[in-house]
């Protein structure tokens, strides 16, 4: 029977640790934390305002909204510097400068 023998190395890291670093090192970190802005939208803003939104991108730190009511636009108009700083909180890191309403 033959014998077995184990590896041992200096300088082991979990799986996590490799993918973040391989996040961080490709910039995919930040992409990825601008999608899951998106993904939160419905969370952060609420139901009333997510099923009034058509689309949101993100541009260069800039988030755009785009929006079916006029009302709600007026809303976020409003709130926005305490809705960049939830959406900022969410992600864990400045991510978006600025809201634009569309």
């Amino acid at each position: 029977m033959p014998e077995y023998r184990t590896m041992r190395r200096s300088k082991t890291h979990s799986i996590g640790e490799v993918i973040r670093s391989y996040l961080e090192d490709t910039g995919l970190d930040h992409k990825l934390k601008e999608v899951n802005l998106i993904e939160s939208w419905e969370e952060i803003v609420g139901k009333m305002i997510s099923n009034r939104t058509e689309k949101i991108e993100i541009k260069n730190g800039k988030m755009i909204i785009y929006l079916k009511s006029s009302v709600v636009k007026n809303e976020l108009m409003m709130l926005r510097e305490s809705l960049k700083e939830a959406l900022n909180n969410k992600a864990g890191e400045e991510i978006i400068h600025e809201i634009v309403l569309k």
